[in-house]
């Protein structure tokens, strides 16, 4: 029987998290609150090993209209490489959006509860003379009325390629 527990604990113990364990966290993540207006993100980039291999900055404009939020992300990092990503988010209800941006494959869910907003999404990336797709998984948490950290974890073929944590600023 202790077995069958120890079993149990550790397979519970490694299911991912649900959007919803953070309903009661405060502040609440309004997204259309949030992401309306000047935005400035800045963040780093890890490979698997967890070794720091980039830095960034971006600005962000964000606006709704007749109920369609788009965010227009231009980033800056180290090298001077400079990428724009064009997210439009669409309400399904107060706490789920789908997502879709000009660098994305297909369409995503957005989820939200409490303070948390949870996306995973197929993201095209430059690599080498050529693009990739890998899977990005975003958990963003609002800590506190003008700050929401962001970290992303990137995955290719169910394996951990590298990680992404950045801060977004509500100007």
């Amino acid at each position: 029987m202790l077995r069958i527990l120890l079993l149990l604990t550790v397979l519970t113990g490694c299911a991912p998290v649900d959007v919803n364990h953070y309903k009661n966290n405060t502040p609440k993540l309004e997204v259309k609150t949030f992401f309306d207006g000047k935005l400035k993100a800045s963040g780093i980039v890890k490979n698997r090993k967890g070794e720091v291999i980039r830095y960034f900055s971006a600005d962000i404009n964000a606006e709704w209209k007749d109920g369609v939020g788009t965010l227009h992300e231009v980033f800056i990092f180290d090298d001077d490489e400079q990428q724009t990503r064009i997210w439009t988010l669409q309400a399904i209800n107060e706490q789920t959006f789908t997502a879709s941006a000009n660098d994305v494959v297909g369409e995503s869910t957005v989820h939200t509860a409490g303070n948390a907003m949870f996306l995973q999404y197929t993201l095209t990336i430059p690599y080498k003379d050529s693009t990739i797709d890998v899977q990005v998984d975003d958990k963003m948490y609002l800590v506190n009325e003008s700050t929401l950290i962001n970290e992303s974890s990137l995955t290719k073929f169910g394996f951990d390629i590298g990680y992404v944590t950045l801060s977004i600023v509500k100007l």
